[in-house]
């Protein structure tokens, strides 16, 4: 039997339909998106792993109680590169890059959540932080890795010996969901899972530098016999229908903002480009970075005459941030310097949590994560690239934090 992914409403039953029509999807009839809330009820999305048979699966597509399935699929980090970067006084180039070490905005009364490795909760980057740990590996919280750790520095990490590292320093509590065990690998249904965690607590940034392994389930089913070409179809299959529960998910997530403001989700573009090597070996966002309503964040460096993309960094995301060079906290104590996509990510989501308090702090519209993203990516700045950089390689620009009024 297989594991299936399986996406229900708890609340479905109690209002009208979510369903918008059956479509075709390969030649398999798939379930219907969701579609907008009606009455006073918001959506409760849950995530449940079931081993199915084929004749299971296709009495379950036929169930109008399930929004989406999919085969549950591996996960990994996105694996930063090392960086011989020394830590200095005062705030990380990312810090000012972004402009967080001249905004009145810290961060805080905003609830962060960071979906990775753990943490290293005893470090001093987060003393006086309100950890919320949960563990959805079954290999216990903590973060033998150390790339949880060092994202989380940059959202939200206290000064380490006089060097600042967390973009939003007054974040005084925060949701910490591992996802990725020791060896940085996870499975999707452990992603939802965790997602849906964060957003039942009423977590206002999410946090994940993690992508679909689409060739660890290719080699996972050619392992146990199937032939190459079948195990890459499957794998194919597999991830769009993950892609698929994804878009479903950021749909009822978004609903939600009508009840309490909704979650902005922050994710990196990934690291599979090669520019490097020839400047055309470029791959667009993955998954979950490509998915419906995520922000989607790609890798910039210093180079001199201004900001770069960094050689690595996927195309096509939403917008950019520092990715190269970045120090922050280390697992086990100290600083170090790392490189990636998954170092953009959490400044990104530090400025998200900074535009949270401050249109929190405004009378003038709504608090939603609607209002954050538009903020987020109206005052990205496009000034500060260096000649020739493709705007489909940086998105928007660069992110910037909220400055002082009038300012």
């Amino acid at each position: 039997m297989t594991s299936y992914i399986i996406l229900k409403d708890a609340n479905s039953g109690r209002r009208r339909s979510w369903f918008e029509g059956r479509q075709s999807v390969g030649g398999v009839a798939s379930l219907g998106g969701v579609s907008s809330v009606s009455g006073d009820m918001p959506p409760e999305p849950e995530v449940s792993v079931e081993h199915l048979e084929p004749q299971d699966l296709r009495e379950a597509t036929r169930d109008p109680g399930i929004l989406d399935l999919a085969r549950t699929m591996p996960t990994r980090l996105i694996a930063p590169m090392a960086s011989d970067t020394v830590a200095t006084k005062g705030p990380t180039w990312g810090i000012q890059a972004v402009g967080a070490d001249k905004s009145p905005a810290d961060g805080r009364e905003v609830l962060v959540c960071v979906l990775d490795t753990g943490i290293d909760a005893d470090h001093q980057a987060f003393a006086g932080v309100d950890l919320v740990q949960r563990d959805f590996t079954g290999t216990g919280n903590g973060d033998v890795q150390g790339h949880g750790t060092h994202c989380a520095g940059t959202i939200f990490g206290r000064d380490v010996d006089g060097t600042r590292i967390g973009v939003a320093p007054g974040v005084s509590r925060a949701l910490i969901g591992k996802v990725l065990d020791d060896k940085g690998g996870g499975e999707s249904d452990r992603l939802f899972n965790a997602i849906l965690w964060a957003s039942s607590l009423n977590a206002k940034v999410l946090s994940m530098s993690l992508g679909f392994d689409f060739p660890g389930l290719s080699k996972k089913l050619a392992d146990r016999g199937y032939p190459v070409d079948l195990a890459t179809s499957i794998a194919l299959e597999g991830y769009r229908a993950n892609l698929r529960v994804f878009d479903n998910l950021m749909d009822l997530i978004a609903s939600k903002a009508a009840f309490n403001g909704g979650m902005v989700i922050v994710a990196a573009s990934g690291n599979e480009s090669k520019r490097q090597k020839n400047p055309k070996y470029e791959v667009s966002a993955s998954v979950p970075a490509a998915a419906k309503g995520i922000v989607s964040v790609g890798a910039l460096g210093e180079a001199g005459d201004g900001l770069n993309v960094a050689d690595f960094s996927n195309t096509n995301p939403l917008l950019s941030a520092p990715g190269v060079n970045v120090v922050s906290a280390q697992a086990g104590g100290g600083l170090v310097s790392l490189q990636g996509t998954s170092m953009a990510c959490p400044h990104a989501a530090g400025v998200a949590a900074l535009w949270w308090q401050r249109v929190k702090e405004e009378a003038s519209i709504p608090a939603t994560a609607s209002a954050v993203v538009t903020r987020m990516r109206a005052t990205c700045r496009t000034d500060v690239f260096r000649a020739g950089v493709d705007m489909l390689d940086r998105g928007d620009g660069l992110v910037q934090a909220p400055v002082a009024s009038g300012a």
